[in-house]
């Protein structure tokens, strides 16, 4: 881990995460992530080293003129970001980073290192998943977190999922088993709109941390962006019969029970050519964390 001279002192600090890679459906959890960092002017205090945890050829670090001469090298890793919002009497420290390529366990040992020498009691992990679900309609969110009351608190709907699950997954049990309370909320973005970026989705996770906080997030322009790219669904769904269909089909079924969640196998069977056309899942699937 890069070492830091003198990390501040936080006032009762609650740590908000998010990774690119499987557990980013559409970009939308570190968008929201991003956008806190602006709305917020956040500061970075700390990041990880990334040479125990990238593979650089998968994800390869970027250069980038400096000054109009200056070559710089920016290494793919996951950042620290302190913010300390108005109207609160307490910080948030903002956890931005990519998926690692190994090394897992090693990789959330030093997050909660980084967050126990920050003295974080709280860690809100934030992901997103692809599901049948109408874009019509508020985008449902499920998760899970480290104790009952806090799952009753938020509302949370519990998963029955048993398979493979992404570094969300492993960082939320480590935080539990090193009794550092933990919630994960997670996004479900419509399978056949894919394409990030989705401002809906980045909305609806952005309200989850409002409650979590107690506090009002500047939204700057994202409810506009989400009206416009509900409409850019919405004049798909209407030049394609078949999708327009499907959408239908599942505002009913929303109307009926709520979420739905199927496997990524029984989506991708009955909707193969959809998903095929926007270049196939990136992600997970309702269910599959």
């Amino acid at each position: 881990m890069t070492e830091f001279d003198g990390l501040p002192e936080l006032r009762s600090p609650v740590a908000i995460a998010a990774f690119e890679g499987w557990n980013d459906a559409a970009d939308a959890s570190t968008a929201a992530i991003e956008h806190l960092e602006q709305v917020w002017g956040a500061r970075e205090v700390a990041a990880l080293d990334p040479e125990d945890f990238y593979d650089f050829q998968v994800s390869r670090p970027t250069i980038t003129m400096a000054d109009g001469e200056t070559r710089r090298i920016e290494w793919p890793t996951t950042r620290f970001m302190v913010a300390s919002p108005e109207g609160t009497e307490r910080d948030v420290v903002l956890i931005r980073g990519i998926e690692p390529s190994m090394r897992w366990r090693t990789f959330c040992e030093q997050v909660l290192e980084v967050c126990h020498s920050l003295e974080i009691n709280r860690v809100v992990l934030l992901g997103a998943l692809l599901a049948d679900v109408p874009f019509t309609r508020p985008l449902p969110i499920s998760g899970s977190a480290s104790d009952k009351d806090a799952a009753d608190r938020y509302q949370l709907t519990p998963t029955r999922y048993d398979g493979p699950t992404g570094i969300v997954g492993v960082l939320h049990d480590a935080c539990q088993k090193a009794e550092v309370e933990a919630l994960s909320f997670w996004v479900h973005v419509p399978h056949y709109a894919n394409n990030p970026p989705c401002p809906k989705a980045t909305l609806a996770l952005l309200h989850r941390v409002e409650e979590v906080l107690d506090l009002p997030v500047p939204m700057a322009d994202l409810a506009e962006e989400s009206a416009e790219w509900e409409q850019r669904v919405k004049a798909a769904a209407e030049q394609d019969a078949e999708l327009g269909e499907y959408v239908r089909e599942l505002e009913e079924r929303a109307g009926d029970a709520g979420i739905q969640s199927v496997s990524g196998d029984e989506i991708a069977q009955e909707f193969e050519k959809y998903l095929r056309r926007r270049g196939g899942s990136a992600g997970p699937t309702a269910g599959s964390w």
